[in-house]
């Protein structure tokens, strides 16, 4: 159902508000496909069908808009909410985010919005550890403006490289995208691994 989301993205003017809406869903539903949504407009926008800033304006304001209504949720509802979305083995997986939070802040918000649930996990962790929102916005603006660029840039250079082959270019973009996504959680896994030694 959900990867069926990514065929409303086409030359219209009305993909930058489904590029809104999906960007802002993704951080409250992890398995809503706003990565693949962007790429594939950066594709598009590579053969002129979309504009490039108009693509990376939307799914960043719609990106910082999930993660602030992830995080609001987290702040109102705090570990009721964070408890039901975690259930099981995810528990401790929030447990972990909320740890994490409170001794590297900043870093978190930016890197987790990279990491596959980390944003949803990230987010709902800030706020239900009353994270301060002042702190939190100033991170998360950073946050969606890097992840918004680089799925767009994907897209659009993926589209120029295989300008006769979109498909193609979306291929080449996506693969990218899990490489990057890979060596972010593999780096983020070793500097872990090193502060337990140290502490």
């Amino acid at each position: 159902m959900f990867q069926s989301l990514t065929d409303y993205v086409s030359g219209s003017p009305w993909t930058y508000v489904y590029l809104f809406f999906v960007s802002a869903l993704d951080a409250v539903i992890p398995i809503v496909p706003s990565e693949t949504s962007v790429i594939t407009a950066g594709v598009l926008s590579a053969d002129g069908d979309l504009i490039f800033i108009g693509v990376v304006l939307a799914a960043w304001a719609g990106a910082v808009a999930g993660d602030n209504a992830s995080y609001w949720i987290g702040r109102t509802a705090g570990h009721r909410a964070a408890e039901r979305m975690f259930r099981g083995s995810k528990e401790e997986r929030l447990a972990s985010w909320e740890d994490r939070l409170a001794r590297r802040g900043g870093y978190f918000i930016i890197i987790g919005r990279f990491i596959p649930g980390g944003r949803t996990a990230v987010t709902l962790a800030a706020g239900t550890l009353e994270y301060p929102w002042r702190r939190f916005i100033f991170f998360d603006v950073i946050a969606g403006g890097i992840w918004a660029t680089y799925a767009t840039a994907l897209g659009f250079f993926g589209g120029k490289t295989f300008e006769n082959h979109p498909l193609w270019a979306f291929a080449l973009a996506f693969g990218v995208a899990l490489a990057i996504t890979g060596l972010v959680e593999l780096g983020r896994k070793i500097l872990e691994r090193r502060a337990a030694k140290r502490d």
